[in-house]
């Protein structure tokens, strides 16, 4: 991908697609349908949720929830990318995923990189990520991560 599709990416109008009171799911749902319709064609390959799902200590892990466009991986163990964005709260910008080795999902393996952004409740509990993947290397810069941010503050989904 080049800088000049990258710097394309604008989200800051993508809101007006998401109804503010709506439930979670529903939020969700619009912020997956917007960025699918805005970004499929500038080097989006996949963007859903992936949501909490505490079990026994020994046992946790992340399910599918609203995504676009194709099947991916559910359960997902916290070993992965997604997983190790969720623990430490932190987002996670990889531009190789071959970079990852033996703890990367490949859910595609045509998938290059992922941004992740772990979201957190009001009581400051992370209880999902959104997770958007590219067949290209690279394809995601802190341009995305802030305007990704920004999306899911104004969808009621806030992010870490």
């Amino acid at each position: 991908m080049t800088s000049m599709t990258r710097d394309a990416r604008t989200y800051d109008k993508l809101h007006l697609q998401i109804p503010p009171d709506a439930s979670r799911e529903a939020r969700m749902q619009a912020v997956v349908d917007a960025l699918w319709q805005a970004f499929a064609d500038q080097g989006y390959s996949w963007v859903g949720f992936y949501l909490d799902q505490p079990q026994e200590p020994d046992d946790r892990r992340m399910i599918l929830g609203p995504c676009r466009d194709k099947p991916a991986c559910s359960p997902l163990g916290l070993h992965g990318a997604c997983g190790r964005a969720l623990l430490s709260r932190q987002t996670l910008i990889v531009r190789d995923v071959a970079q990852l080795g033996e703890n990367y999902i490949a859910c595609d393996p045509r998938d290059k990189s992922e941004i992740i952004i772990p979201l957190v409740d009001h009581g400051g509990t992370c209880w999902g990520v959104l997770d958007i993947d590219s067949h290209e290397t690279s394809a995601f810069d802190t341009n995305d991560e802030n305007g990704l941010r920004n999306l899911l503050r104004v969808a009621g989904l806030p992010p870490r």
